[in-house]
């Protein structure tokens, strides 16, 4: 074990190098033993273990930046970096990534709207960043390939867990989300303000703290087993012990805290009032970074432990120290009341425990220390605060941090407005952009403008940046919330025998499994005697097309005659339509007139209990070029989309459901179609993954369908971000699916997008798709789906 086990830790050395706050630390790969720091300076810094002796050197100083780094990790080795590199987040938007022995970046991320203030890599080169502009985003080498929207404020901690497709996001909002694959799958609540930092624990376990002054022990399933109070102020960092579930702690009341067993064994304070960033290195050694710039190393082992000489100037800066009695890490003071010094006769009963004296007048603050069984001066406790509001940019705003945040009276009766600033911009902009979000009267542009000249001293400060409107704001479909109004059987979302039915072919002999032709097709039928890949890449996209007209027009005649009279078609218009799908149901050559076309507008605008016909002939002839061209042409295409997209709500009827999600598969037919379907990709996606949580298994299918036949077009352009959502969907839909069929497209699907194309392939390892399709390389019927499933595997 560590020598000196179960000891206290003490000083082990201070270094000093940066020339501002250290925000970051991270231990390194290499060398050996060392680690990196970031700070307020714009730098980061690698320390290497220094031989012999007790201390550190800098290897050498990185910048890229063009504002303070906040945060750092390191990236583990690849082949073609065995060292691993290092990636570091700054208040200029990006992410610098370096190798660790160059000073200048080998290349910078950008894509975040607003400070990034958060790091944590993965397996096969992934990182993850969380930002003030409220998402987290995945990235793998150097391409964005996924952004996680949800938090409605800062994200100020993200961590991915060992499991593959796992990731935690801490935020402002108070709340923590784990995401799979992309998308949240849990939201955990119970911190009482800003949550700042995540450690992992284990697969099942992790440990958040928080502006609370809490650290909560989770589970992964969402249950908080632990509360550990201790802090008396924000708590800003939490590192946990090689291989054991203890833990240090860094925050705002000057201290750094060791938790063994649940319990807080040692407290140590430290002359700086923010003690910002801490992580403990493979020996057990712990290295804190704090407001002062200096970055201190604390060890338990005897032979680390700093010269007495050294030990005797820390407690000497710390003695010195003033504390601001404002901000409550020592309760209450009531210098009238306090005792004198004889009262340190008395050992204290707990490590850590504070005692205040008067002598002489002054207020004196000490901490008793269980290891060495004595009182240790801790400062001095001042009347007044100073500037430390200012200078470390500590006042919380929506979530971020500011140098100031002021209270504005704009009349006396009205309410009082939030002013947040930074140094580092112009009065005039911030005082307009600050009229012009809370909506008030511009001629008091020069009197705000002047009131922050006056306040900051003639210094120049920044705005607050407007939130993004998060995509999870209201009218978000819930998923889960499927319909329980159907209790009809799955296999029919209709009423059932002789009556039409949307997708049922009119001859009796249906094609093996299941009613559609993508799979009785004799091209998919392969014998054993075939082993080449005859699944993927797929080519062309997959369509609907079985159709019975007489049966379509009978029931939409049927119920045009229960319509209302405003939506009561007239006879011509049905014989228009009648038209329009003899035309693209090719028994004719004719081609739909835009008056046909105008005809079928009408009709598939419909109410939603009557539609459903009028959504099989748009499913048909949207096949048709002329069709397609006409709605999803610039002029047209947003309200068909719009009107498409809502009949994917889960509340709605299957039939609508079925028919509109067939209708997007078969719009990809037609150059127009690809174009549009691409270019609203964001929306469709979002609205029919939703569809997952049906009953219905030819909904699972069209659904698989509609994420083969982008798989088909993203495989032709190769567009990672959009590769990066499809398999997102793929393993988001797979864990809900049975149906084998939908699950054969959705493998067909996955084969397609990763066909090569390396950075795919990682990011589908990465979300951990192998391990979710593995068990279907058994399946024994239909053959096709163990068959494309062990031809996926093998890219995997």
């Amino acid at each position: 074990a560590m020598a000196g086990e179960g000891g206290a830790y003490r000083l082990r050395c201070s270094l000093v190098g940066h020339g501002q706050d250290v925000r970051g630390l991270t231990r390194g790969l290499f060398p050996q033993g060392g680690f990196v720091s970031v700070s307020r300076d714009r730098t980061a810094r690698l320390w290497a273990p220094d031989g012999p002796n007790r201390g550190f050197t800098e290897m050498h100083c990185m910048s890229g930046h063009s504002n303070f780094v906040s945060c750092v990790c390191i990236i583990p080795p690849s082949d073609l970096y065995p060292r691993g590199l290092i990636a570091t987040g700054g208040n200029d938007h990006n992410i610098c990534i370096f190798t660790v022995d160059s000073p200048a970046p080998l290349y910078i991320l950008k894509g975040h709207k607003n400070t990034v203030c958060s790091l944590s890599s993965g397996k096969f080169g992934t990182l993850l960043s969380g930002s003030w502009d409220t998402t987290a985003k995945v990235w793998l080498n150097d391409r964005c390939m996924m952004t996680l929207q949800g938090h409605t404020a800062a994200i100020w901690a993200v961590k991915i867990l060992p499991e593959q497709g796992l990731m935690l996001t801490g935020s402002a909002d108070k709340t923590i989300k784990l995401w799979k694959a992309g998308r949240c799958e849990r939201t955990f609540t119970g911190h009482e303000d800003c949550v700042r930092g995540l450690a992992i624990l284990s697969e099942m376990e992790f440990l958040s703290c928080a502006n609370d002054a809490s650290v909560r022990r989770w589970q992964i399933s969402g249950k908080c087993l632990q509360v550990y109070y201790g802090h008396t102020n924000y708590i800003y960092s939490i590192s946990v012990f090689p291989q054991c579930k203890d833990f240090v702690t860094t925050g705002e009341d000057r201290s750094l805290r060791i938790w063994k067993q649940g319990e807080c064994a040692q407290t140590i304070r430290l002359p700086a009032q923010s003690v910002w960033c801490c992580c403990v290195l493979d020996n057990g050694d712990i290295v804190v970074g704090a407001s002062d710039g200096i970055i201190r190393v604390f060890t338990e082992s005897l032979e680390r432990t700093a010269s007495a000489e050294e030990i005797q100037a820390f407690e000497n800066e710390l003695s010195q120290a003033s504390i601001d009695p404002k901000t409550g890490d020592l309760g209450d003071i009531n210098a009238d009341d306090l005792p004198g010094r004889e009262h340190l006769k008395d050992p204290g009963t707990l490590d850590g425990q504070t005692r205040l004296i008067k002598d002489n007048g002054k207020v004196e603050a000490y901490q008793w220390s269980v290891s060495e069984g004595r009182w240790i001066k801790i400062g001095d406790v001042v009347g007044s605060s100073g500037a430390t509001q200012q200078t470390s940019g500590k006042v919380l705003f929506e979530g971020k941090e500011y140098d100031y945040v002021f209270t504005i009276d704009v009349n006396e009766s009205g309410p009082s407005y939030k002013l947040p600033y930074n140094i580092t911009d112009d009065p005039w902009l911030t005082a307009y952009n600050f009229l012009q979000k809370n909506d008030l009267n511009p001629m008091f542009l020069d009197q705000v403008a002047k009131f922050i000249m006056d306040n900051t001293k003639g210094q120049t400060l920044s705005t607050s940046a407007q939130f993004s409107d998060p995509f999870t704001g209201a009218g978000r479909y819930v998923p889960g919330s499927s319909s329980g109004s159907s209790t009809m059987p799955a296999a029919d979302p209709f009423t059932g025998a002789g009556r039409y039915v949307p997708g049922s072919a009119s001859n009796a002999v249906a094609p093996v499994g299941g009613v559609d032709p993508y799979t009785g097709m004799g091209a998919y039928q392969s014998s054993a005697a075939k082993v080449e890949n005859i699944y993927f890449p797929k080519k062309d996209a997959v369509t609907f097309d079985q159709a019975n007209p007489t049966q379509i027009l009978g029931k939409l005649k049927e119920l045009n005659g229960s319509a209302t009279e405003e939506h009561k078609l007239t006879e011509d218009d049905l014989i228009i339509l009648e038209k329009i799908l003899s035309a693209t149901c090719n028994t004719s050559a004719e081609t739909p007139t835009a008056q046909q076309l105008q005809t079928l507008w009408k009709a598939i605008n419909w109410p939603e209990d009557i539609v459903f016909p009028a959504l099989d002939i748009l499913r048909l002839s949207v096949r048709h070029p002329t069709v397609t061209e006409n709605f999803c042409s610039e002029k047209d295409h947003v309200q068909f989309i719009i009107l498409l997209l809502k009949f994917l709500n889960p509340e709605g009827k299957q039939a609508n459901q079925l028919l509109a999600l067939r209708a997007l598969c078969n719009c990809f037919v037609s150059q127009a179609g690809q174009k549009l379907m691409m270019e609203q990709r964001d929306e469709i996606m979002a609205q029919a993954i939703e569809m997952k949580s049906s009953n219905n298994k030819n909904i699972h299918i069209a659904l698989a369908t509609l994420t083969l036949n982008y798989a088909v077009c993203l495989h032709k352009v190769n567009n990672i971000e959009g590769k990066a959502q499809c398999l997102s969907v793929i393993s988001t839909v797979m864990e809900v699916v049975q149906d084998l069929e939908a699950i054969f497209r959705l493998l067909v699907a996955l084969g397609t997008l990763i066909s090569d194309d390396t950075n795919a392939v990682q990011l589908a390892k990465s979300l951990g798709v192998d391990s979710q399709i593995k068990k279907y390389a058994s399946v024994s019927e239909p053959a096709k789906v163990k068959e494309c499933c062990r031809f996926v595997l093998n890219l995997l």
